[in-house]
């Protein structure tokens, strides 16, 4: 106990001759995994939006009322009775004139203005939910054929597809700035361990002389890195969290686009970044011990009180 109390004891002492150099190494952290938890939440965020999106109608065909411009009675059931056997389509519904009319009352609710209009212009449609998104286009093809009964379709998939893309991109980026940063973040841990130990140089050169293994002069050289570590990532994820929290109040008053990421997204990815801001930490440090330990191995003479101590 009165071992890990003095090892302890030595990486905070380490911490505040260096400060500087470890703030800038827990900025480093900070940054780049910010980035990172920010990425794993924006997509998040685009992946429930886009099943939710997916959910429900995907086409809808808007059709030429029956017994005008040639479309015959009957016309609007066969249509759907044709398109409900397509493989492709899931579910299909009709909506008449009067579930238009009372879809559109519902739409400008709060817009009284735009509700001054002859309900008859309202066309039938009807409402295509897919197996698949993805095959949006090949419905969507089959429709426009039939351009005497269908004046016109509207899809969302191309929305989806771009939100897809968008997701890709934001992934990608933020990932690769999180890694260049992160690269950053271990060569300033292990600029400062090294700096540490030439401070201390004299303290570990008679340290080994009198016995002391490499482990027992690394530990608080490592707890060191770690602590910069924890301290870097703890810091993105409350940040990223905060930040969030504050998003998700402004964005209630959003109805098109849903906030609702589970607690435990936020618990199991802040332990995963905790732990690799521990784990870059400790990369950190056991590159910057490793070449000077090296060069102690070797037998460099110490200088101590203006004695020099030739190693044994």
């Amino acid at each position: 106990m009165n071992r890990l109390g003095f090892l302890a004891r030595e990486a905070l002492i380490n911490l505040r001759r260096n400060l500087l150099v470890v703030l800038g190494a827990v900025l480093a952290v900070f940054i780049s995994l910010s980035l990172a938890f920010g990425a794993l939440v924006v997509n998040e965020l685009l992946r429930i939006n886009t099943l939710a999106w997916q959910d429900g109608t995907h086409i809808i065909a808007f059709l030429y009322d029956e017994g005008q411009d040639g479309v015959a009675a009957g016309a609007h059931a066969a249509l759907l009775d044709e398109v409900g056997g397509w493989e492709e389509v899931a579910n299909v519904r009709y909506f008449d004139k009067a579930a238009a009319w009372a879809e559109y009352q519902e739409m400008f609710a709060d817009r009284p203005e735009q509700l001054n209009i002859d309900p008859s212009v309202l066309p039938a449609s009807i409402r295509i939910e897919l197996t698949d998104i993805d095959l949006y286009q090949d419905v969507q093809f089959r429709l426009a054929s039939q351009s005497q009964l269908i004046r016109r379709v509207a899809t969302f998939g191309e929305q989806i597809e771009q939100l897809s893309s968008l997701s890709t991109v934001l992934n990608l980026l933020g990932l690769g700035l999180a890694l260049v940063l992160g690269a950053s973040a271990v060569i300033l841990i292990a600029n400062t361990i090294r700096m540490a130990i030439y401070a201390r140089r004299d303290e570990v050169s008679i340290m080994k002389l009198v016995g002391a293994s490499n482990w027992f002069i690394r530990v608080p050289f490592i707890l060191e890195g770690m602590i910069e570590g924890l301290i870097g990532a703890g810091l993105a994820v409350a940040t990223v969290w905060v930040a969030f929290r504050n998003l998700r109040t402004i964005g209630d008053s959003i109805e098109i686009i849903s906030f609702g990421i589970p607690n435990r997204f936020f618990v199991t990815w802040g332990i995963v970044i905790l732990l690799f801001g521990a784990a870059a930490g400790v990369l950190g440090s056991v590159l910057g011990l490793s070449r000077y330990l090296r060069d102690e191995d070797g037998g460099r003479p110490v200088v101590v009180d203006r004695r020099v101590l030739e190693p044994t």
